[in-house]
C-alpha cells in the first residue's frame, strides 16, 4: 500500500491506497480510524485525491464513530484514598491488610482486603472483570430480546481487554466488550451494546446503520459523548 494525504479545511486526512482489478474506487475506515482506498488500475493520483476529498465529510464522520471506542483511561494508583469508578460513580479506595483476599464496595468505598498491598491492583482488576461479566449479561439481555424482531441474535457476549476499542462484533456474530466499560454509567454500556447489535444487521456505518441506532436509542449521541469524556 502507498501513503498519501489531502487537506480538507483545517483537517489533514491521511490514507493508504493500492490498485486492484475493481472497476470503482472504494474507501474503508478501519476501527483504528485508518483510511484505506482501493482504486482501479491506472487511476491517477490526482483522480484519487479528488475522490477522497469528495468523500472527506463521510470519512471524518466515520472516524468520529470509532472515537467512542478508544478508551482514554488515566493511570490510577491502587492505594487508600485514590478515586476509582464503578458504573459511572466515584468510589474511594480503601486497602487494608487481612488474612484473605477480597474486594467489595460499601457506601462510597471500594474495599480491598489483601495479605499484601502489592496485590491490590491485580485484585481490583479481577473484581472489575467479574462484575463486568455479570452486569454486561444483565444489561444486554433485554436489548438482545428487543433486537429479535430483526431476526438477529449474538452468538455470544465475550469480555476481552482491548487497548483501542470499547466493543466489537465478529463475523460470527460474537459481541466483544471491554471490561473497562464497567466503569461507565449503564446508558453508556447500553449504547455500546446497541451499537454492536446494530452491526449484526448493518456491518458498516452507513446511513441505514445510523438510522437503526437512532431508532433503538434516540439519545445515543449524548451517551457516546459521555463515554468519550468520562474516562479522559
Amino acid at each position: 500500500m502507498m501513503l498519501d494525504s489531502i487537506l480538507f479545511g483545517s483537517k489533514e486526512i491521511e490514507y493508504k491506497y493500492n490498485f486492484s482489478e475493481r472497476k470503482t474506487l472504494g474507501i474503508t475506515i478501519t476501527p483504528e480510524m485508518e483510511v484505506w482506498v482501493k482504486v482501479p488500475e491506472g487511476t491517477s493520483l490526482e483522480k484519487i485525491r479528488e475522490k477522497v476529498k469528495k468523500r472527506a465529510p463521510w470519512i471524518l464522520k466515520q472516524q468520529s464513530f470509532f472515537l467512542a471506542f478508544y478508551p482514554k483511561i488515566p493511570i490510577r494508583k491502587y492505594i487508600s484514598g485514590e478515586i476509582h469508578l464503578y458504573m459511572g460513580r466515584q468510589y474511594r479506595l480503601k486497602v487494608t491488610i487481612g488474612i484473605k483476599n477480597e474486594v467489595k464496595y460499601k457506601g462510597r468505598f471500594i474495599e480491598i482486603v489483601t495479605k499484601e498491598k502489592s496485590r491490590a491492583e491485580s485484585l481490583i482488576k479481577k473484581w472489575y472483570r467479574k462484575k463486568a461479566k455479570e452486569k454486561f449479561s444483565e444489561i444486554a439481555e433485554p436489548l438482545i430480546q428487543r433486537f429479535q424482531k430483526y431476526n438477529v441474535e449474538p452468538s455470544d457476549i465475550y469480555i476481552l481487554e482491548m487497548p483501542t476499542r470499547w466493543g466489537s462484533c465478529t463475523p460470527r456474530n460474537k459481541i466483544i466488550l471491554n471490561p473497562e466499560l464497567i466503569k461507565a454509567p449503564k446508558p453508556c454500556i447500553e449504547y455500546v451494546i446497541i451499537h454492536e447489535l446494530c452491526h449484526l444487521i448493518h456491518h458498516d456505518h452507513t446511513q441505514k446503520f445510523i438510522d437503526l441506532q437512532t431508532k433503538e436509542m434516540p439519545d445515543w449521541e449524548k451517551w457516546k459523548t459521555k463515554l468519550e469524556q468520562l474516562l479522559a
